[in-house]
């Protein structure tokens, strides 16, 4: 009998699409508007066809897209995932139509640790929320939630114990959809495989947050694997990609002895994302993992779908051995990519006080 092969890893952006001016990935008006849950769902057809034209086979939807739908103060909102069934029915047929694969990623406020029983109870109506939408799009299991475990609090063993706690109380409609991934500063791989071992919870593998946050030295492609098999059979895991950010960075601080604002140049965060992937660092990192592992991938870099755009090019041109693991050819022409036209440069956002 012939082997049948696997279907290619998918690579996968967030959110913001840059390739085609004009898409809009939620609404984002100010309650005064009334934004709604539909308005979000008609965006995302316009975003679903532009990933079908670029071929692209897997995304993560704002966690936004039902504007304020737990707001405690605003009760207006809180039926929009219920008034917007046979929208959120349609969008998941044209999802399913082009094999495209979704996930949520809800914001740094969603914290199942934190013992503040309110930001706790938000937060499970945050994820209840997103896997209710997940399930009336007829997602499957692949269709996930990532979380972090949170805080730290001072004490971590008694933070990931109330993690432990809170995940099991989850609804079974929610904890089937809620992923851990181990994060950049507080929480490593080894904390979440504990985790893992004592939830039973399935684990985002982010290689990223890996090199930035590995105190007890594993070894990044053994840990990998065990990433991988944390997921129920039948259910292909996701990993994250990004590079860190190497530029150095421009910041608006004020001189406490001027007053004024002044513009310096200090070092990058390794933490931070880069704009583009480092081919060569993908490239070294796929190889690191079982060859015969399944697995899809997203993208967290800055530039989003041009990011990934370019990386299908760069696994061609540097890594032909690999391109059939991702459903290209060696033997066809490059993708188009994009030229962005910029009319002025980004704002600086970050603003400092000199110590």
């Amino acid at each position: 009998m012939t082997a049948v092969s696997p279907p290619p890893s998918r690579l996968g952006f967030a959110v913001l699409v840059l390739g085609q001016p004009g898409l809009k990935s939620s609404d984002t008006r100010r309650w005064q508007k009334n934004p709604h849950l539909k308005t979000s769902l008609e965006y995302l057809h316009g975003v679903f066809d532009y990933l079908e034209k670029q071929r692209i086979t897997m995304y993560r939807m704002s966690s936004d897209i039902a504007p304020y739908v737990t707001h405690p103060d605003m009760p207006q909102f809180h039926g929009q995932v219920a008034e917007s069934t046979a929208e959120l029915d349609a969008l998941g047929r044209r999802a399913r139509e082009i094999g495209l694969r979704l996930s949520f990623h809800p914001s740094q406020y969603t914290i199942l640790n934190s013992p503040d029983p309110e930001l706790n109870r938000k937060s499970v109506l945050d994820i209840e929320s997103q896997a209710t939408i997940l399930d009336r799009m007829g997602a499957g299991p692949e269709g996930v939630i990532i979380v972090h475990v949170g805080g730290v609090y001072g004490d971590k063993a008694s933070a990931m114990d109330r993690w432990e706690a809170s995940y099991k109380a989850l609804p079974e409609a929610s904890k089937r959809r809620l992923v851990l991934e181990n994060d950049d500063i507080s929480y490593s791989a080894a904390n979440v495989l504990e985790l893992h071992r004592r939830t039973g919870v399935p684990c985002v593998f982010d290689s990223h947050h890996f090199v930035c946050n590995n105190l007890e030295r594993l070894d990044l492609g053994e840990t990998a694997a065990k990433f991988l098999k944390t997921w129920p059979k039948g259910v292909r895991p996701k990993v994250h990609v990004s590079s860190p950010r190497t530029q150095m960075r421009e910041l608006k601080r004020r001189n406490r002895k001027t007053k004024k604002l002044e513009t310096v140049a200090v070092p990058p965060l390794w933490t931070g994302h880069a704009d583009y992937a480092d081919p060569f660092a993908f490239i070294d990192l796929m190889k690191r993992y079982p060859a015969d592992a399944e697995f899809d991938i997203m993208l967290e870099s800055k530039s989003k779908d041009l990011a990934l755009r370019r990386l299908r090019n760069d696994i061609v041109r540097y890594a032909p051995e690999l391109a059939g693991r991702f459903g290209l050819s060696a033997d066809e022409p490059p993708l188009e990519e994009e030229e962005i036209i910029l009319s002025e440069p980004p704002p600086v956002k970050e603003t400092v006080e000199l110590p």
